[in-house]
C-alpha cells in the first residue's frame, strides 16, 4: 500500500497508457483494490427508432382537467 501511495501518479499513467491492463493493490500482502482504465462509453447513435414513434397531434393541448389538479378549482 506505501509504494502505491508513493507512486500512485506513474501507476495510473501505466494503466491510462495501456503498458499494464491492471494493477492490484495490496494491503498486507492481500489484495484489497484493483487500478483499471475506465471504459469509454459507447457513442449512441441517433435517429435508430425514427418511424418507429409517433406523437399525437393534440400532445401540447391544454388538459382543463389535469391544469385544475394543479392549480385547483
Amino acid at each position: 500500500m506505501h509504494d502505491a501511495k508513493s507512486n500512485l501518479s506513474s501507476l495510473v499513467r501505466e494503466v491510462r497508457e495501456g503498458s499494464e491492463s491492471e494493477i492490484i493493490i495490496c494491503l498486507s500482502g492481500q489484495p484489497v483494490a484493483r487500478l483499471v482504465p475506465v471504459a469509454e462509453a459507447p457513442r449512441r447513435q441517433l435517429g435508430v427508432d425514427r418511424g418507429r414513434i409517433t406523437i399525437a397531434p393534440d400532445f401540447d393541448a391544454v388538459n382543463l382537467d389535469i391544469t385544475a389538479l394543479f392549480e385547483g378549482p
